[in-house]
This record gives C-alpha cells, sequence and structure tokens, in this order.
C-alpha cells in the first residue's frame, strides 16, 4: 500500500483517546450486569463441580439463603486444581485454557463477579497491539493498524464480551496472532516462523474448539495462494498445522471419553427470514449496537418465539442499512484496490468462519450462525477491510492535474479530492461517535440482548426483592438458572429446590412466594393442587406468584 499524506499527529491523539475509552469500558461496572447462565457454569466448573452433578449438590426441601448457592460458584480448600480438570473434562466442548487461567486468577483475587470477569476484560487488551501486528503484517502499513485499533476499542460487540466470564476475548488474541504467524511465516519460510504457527494453532485449539474453522479459512488462503500446487510453504504449513492440531488429540479423547455433546440448542431450526435478521443484527453490533436505540429484548436463542421483539417498523433499526453498506463496499474497495494476497487472506477468513457457519445452518438446519459470538474471527476480518477503506479514503488524495475540469460536476478535480476525502472522514467519525454511543449505553445497563435466556433476571429479581420476606422456589433442573438470578437477588431472599416428585406443601411465614423457571412437572403439580393459585407476574420472567386458597392439608 502506498504512503500517503495523513495528518500523522491528529490520529495518534485519535488512537489514544480511543483506547483510553476503550480501556475504561471494559473495566466498568463489570458487576453491575446479569451473571447469565453461561457464566454460572465458568465459575462452577472453575471452583471444580460438575454440571451434571450440580442439582444433587444443592439440598431439596431445605430453605437455602443466596450465599449458601454461591458456595459453588467460589473457590474452596476441598476442591482443587483436579477438580477444576475433572468439571472441565465432562463438558470437552469447551476448550480448557480460559477456565484454568480463570482458576488462578480467583485463587489470586477472589471469586466474584467482577474478578471472573475481569480477567477476560484484561485479555481482552491483548487484541490492541494484535490486531495492529496483523495489519502491519497483512497491509504493510501502520496507518491501516491505527484505524484498525480505533475500530476495535469502541466495537460495541467486542466491549460485551470483553466484560463477559467466557473465553471469547481469548479466541480473538489467539485468533489474531495465529493469523500474523501464518502470514510471517508465508512471507519467510523457515521453520523458526512454522513452528511459531504451530504453537498457535495449539493455543487457538484450547482456547475454542471452532478454531479449527479459523485454520480452515487459513488453509484454504494458502492453498488459493499458492494454486493448489505442492509448494514448500504448503508442505511446512500442512506440517505445522498437523503438529498444533495433534496436540488436540489428548483434549478429543477426554471430549469422547466423557460423551460430551455440544449444546443442542445450536441445532434448534429457526426461519430462515429469522436468521437473516439475526446476521445482520450481529454485524451490525460490531460498529453499532441497535440495542443501544431499540430498548427491548432483540431475540432468544432458546426457547420461546425467535425474534418476537425485533421489528422493521422501528425507525433505529435502520442503522442496520448504512452499516451493510459500508462492510459491503469496504470488501469491494478491498478486492479492487489492495493486493490479491491481501483481499484473499481477508476472504478466505470469512469464508472459512461465517460463510461456512451460515451454509451449514441453511443446509442442515440451526442456528449456528445466528450467534455473533462463534463469528468472532469473520467479524475481525471485516474490521480490518473497513479499516483499510478509511485508511485509504481518508488521506489527502493525490492532486494530479489540478486544473482540469470534470466535464460531468464542473468542479477541478483538487475539489472534488477534498470533498470525497471530508465525506470519508465524516463518515469514520460517525462510525467512532457511534461505537463509542453504543459501549457507553450498554456498559451502564444491568441487562443486554447477548444475555439471551437471562436477559430479564434483572426485572425478575426486582419484583423478589421488593416483597418483605420473600422465598423463590425452583426445580433441581433449574439450579444454574437459579443461581443466575441470585446475582441479583438481596440477601433476604429465601430460596427453596423442590425436586419434582416432592409433596407439595409450601412452609408457612414469608410474605410473597414466588415460583421461578419450575420444569414442566413441578409447574403442572402446583397448578393442579387445591390449595395453590399460581398468578404469572412478567410476560417474559417465567415467574408466578404462588397463592394459598386455603390452609387445609398446609
Amino acid at each position: 500500500m502506498k504512503r500517503h499524506q495523513l495528518k500523522f499527529k491528529p490520529l495518534h491523539l485519535l488512537v489514544v483517546f480511543l483506547l483510553a475509552v476503550g480501556i475504561f469500558l471494559r473495566f466498568y461496572n463489570l458487576d453491575k450486569k446479569i451473571y447469565w447462565i453461561d457464566e454460572v457454569h465458568t465459575s462452577l466448573r472453575v471452583a471444580g463441580y460438575r454440571k451434571s452433578k450440580f442439582d444433587e449438590r444443592i439440598p431439596t426441601r431445605e430453605i437455602l439463603t443466596v450465599e449458601q448457592l454461591h458456595q459453588f460458584q467460589t473457590l474452596s480448600p476441598e476442591n482443587g486444581w483436579n477438580d477444576t480438570i475433572d468439571a472441565l473434562a465432562e463438558n470437552a466442548e469447551h476448550a480448557p485454557i480460559y477456565y484454568l487461567l480463570t482458576r488462578l486468577w480467583m485463587q489470586w483475587f477472589g471469586s466474584s463477579a467482577a474478578v471472573t470477569r475481569s480477567l477476560a476484560a484484561a485479555i481482552s487488551l491483548l487484541a490492541f497491539p494484535a490486531i495492529y501486528w496483523l495489519a502491519i503484517a497483512l497491509f504493510e502499513s501502520p496507518t491501516v493498524g491505527w484505524f484498525a485499533i480505533c475500530l476495535l476499542a469502541v466495537s460495541p460487540l467486542h466491549l460485551l464480551y470483553a466484560q463477559e466470564a467466557r473465553q471469547y476475548s481469548l479466541w480473538t488474541v489467539t485468533t489474531l496472532l495465529s493469523s500474523v504467524a501464518l502470514l510471517r511465516a508465508m512471507k519467510l519460510p523457515t521453520r523458526k516462523r512454522w513452528a511459531v504457527y504451530g504453537i498457535a494453532v495449539f493455543l487457538g485449539f484450547y482456547s475454542h474448539l471452532i478454531s479449527g474453522l479459523v485454520f480452515f479459512g487459513q488453509g484454504l488462503y494458502v492453498g488459493l495462494l499458492e494454486k493448489f500446487r505442492w509448494t514448500k510453504r504448503v508442505q511446512y504449513y500442512l506440517w505445522a498445522s498437523l503438529a498444533g492440531g495433534a496436540s488436540l488429540i489428548p483434549w478429543i479423547i477426554v471430549y469422547f471419553d466423557n460423551e460430551s455433546t455440544i449444546g443442542q440448542w445450536m441445532g434448534r431450526e429457526i426461519p430462515l427470514g429469522n436468521l437473516g435478521k439475526r446476521w445482520v443484527v450481529n454485524l451490525t453490533a460490531v460498529f453499532f449496537d441497535l440495542h443501544s436505540v431499540y430498548p427491548r429484548q432483540l431475540f432468544d436463542v432458546v426457547g420461546g418465539e425467535d425474534m418476537t421483539q425485533f421489528a422493521w417498523g422501528d425507525v433505529g433499526v435502520y442503522a442496520i442499512i448504512p452499516v451493510v453498506m459500508v462492510v459491503g463496499y469496504a470488501l469491494y474497495f478491498l478486492c479492487r484496490s489492495a493486493p490479491r494476497r491481501v483481499w484473499l487472506f481477508l476472504l478466505s477468513a470469512i469464508a472459512g468462519n461465517g460463510v461456512f457457519l451460515m451454509l451449514y445452518d441453511i443446509v442442515s438446519g440451526g442456528q449456528r450462525s445466528g450467534i455473533a459470538r462463534y463469528l468472532f474471527p469473520s467479524y475481525l476480518a471485516i474490521q480490518l477491510a473497513v479499516a483499510y477503506l478509511f485508511a485509504r479514503k481518508t488521506a489527502i488524495a493525490p492532486q494530479e492535474a489540478p486544473g482540469k475540469a470534470l466535464p460531468r460536476w464542473g468542479l477541478p478535480l483538487a475539489k472534488v479530492g477534498n470533498l470525497q476525502q471530508f465525506f470519508w472522514q465524516l463518515l469514520f467519525v460517525l462510525s467512532i461517535a457511534g461505537g463509542i454511543f453504543s459501549c457507553a449505553i450498554s456498559a451502564q445497563a444491568e441487562t443486554w440482548w447477548h444475555k439471551y435466556s437471562s436477559y430479564y433476571n434483572a426485572e425478575v429479581a426486582a419484583i423478589a426483592n421488593q416483597a418483605e420476606t420473600p422465598l423463590v422456589i425452583s426445580s433441581p433442573k433449574r439450579i444454574s438458572r437459579l443461581t443466575s438470578l441470585s446475582y441479583k437477588l438481596h440477601p433476604k431472599v429465601r430460596l427453596w429446590v423442590l425436586e419434582d416428585d416432592a409433596p407439595i406443601q409450601i412452609p408457612e411465614g414469608f410474605s410473597d412466594v414466588l415460583l421461578f423457571r419450575p420444569s414442566i412437572d413441578l409447574y403442572g403439580a402446583i397448578e393442579q393442587h387445591p390449595n395453590y393459585q399460581l398468578t404469572p407476574l412478567h410476560p417474559f420472567g417465567h415467574i408466578w406468584q404462588v397463592e394459598r386458597q386455603s390452609t387445609a392439608g398446609d
């Protein structure tokens, strides 16, 4: 890429400002948002408890406090590293590196929600130098790297998962580093550089198993660049990939030995039109979060009707259109103006991850491609393409033949160039402003769209907390969801895990008795009981008031 006469100092000042904003927001209000069910499972496994045995450890027919329930979310002397590894082995679809790091982090700083989330936030900071390094390796342009950092720093989607006690910020970093390692090895194919790539493959697989799609895209890139000939680069790539992939064999054995299964909810079929809506909503969230102007749940991924709250009639939703147009033009401009090795790499990354999952869902059914966190590698490639577009278009254009006039507009070429430059500078500023606005709104919110089935927990908890002496009843099968809710409950709230086949006899002494996310059997037993009546309290929160009809038999 040619050097451009870009105003250097202002760009660096902007980068510093946006980095400061992005870093601050990543650590802001870490304990405020709902600690949703997936994060509960993170703490549960790290503390050394198997998910399948969780309900068996909870005393039934016994009134519990919130603190008693949280004992299973904290480290204890009884459960060591072996228990953590054993708990991870039961759900081996989750690669172990992040969870082992979290165990170490919790030993140092404690087991609160803010602590467990702070590790993901800290890891997310490594993505800034990593994406800059990748831009240098790919475009050979620091300018593109600075623009990429700007876009990443205030990306609403990246902020959401930087504040979540899950492995996605780590996966983002390992994806970027493996890309850098591959490009460096392709440029100068020494054994040392290919060994580094092999290590990057190892780290990627042990960060997230979907890294297989990342490396598939990288293999596609190598094959296309070498025109599928048996060259030395292809040989080195295969050896490094096989060596890195072979390191996953022990974990694959653990996976099958424990009969781990990928969540069945991912295979849930939804209408293609709704799946398409998710694609554009998730893509838009990379630059602008619709939820910041659309204060209702966009969609859920487990149970219920899909996209019941999302409608095109709302004005704010149309922010999708300019984002999609910019992304589409960025990819077009990339293919038109960048070298073949550059656009081939980014398109291969998008195809190997995002396009593959989309086609898989279309052909076999499912909603994998509608889950934003699974498409992070594709979104990173798109951000780099957009950064390249802004870097080229906002630079001062060469003023060749300034005296010539355009027959159509009657304007000198220099003026036309300045107008175009101003347009793209304005568009870049609007993109950054939209990202900052979205991040500022989401950082202050208790809940957000990516909490999915736990989205309404804050509102449900408020119902319980306003009672004088409340009792919340749930089922053993819903214990993880009850734990998620408990992070928002007042210490005065008491909890009761009631088995489905247990006799229904609710104890006295509580001002309000609430039923939260019961199993079908427990709900039916209470509903049909002559002494109790169920009254729904929230249209989407799965909570009912249990009212006594008679004291007979109680």
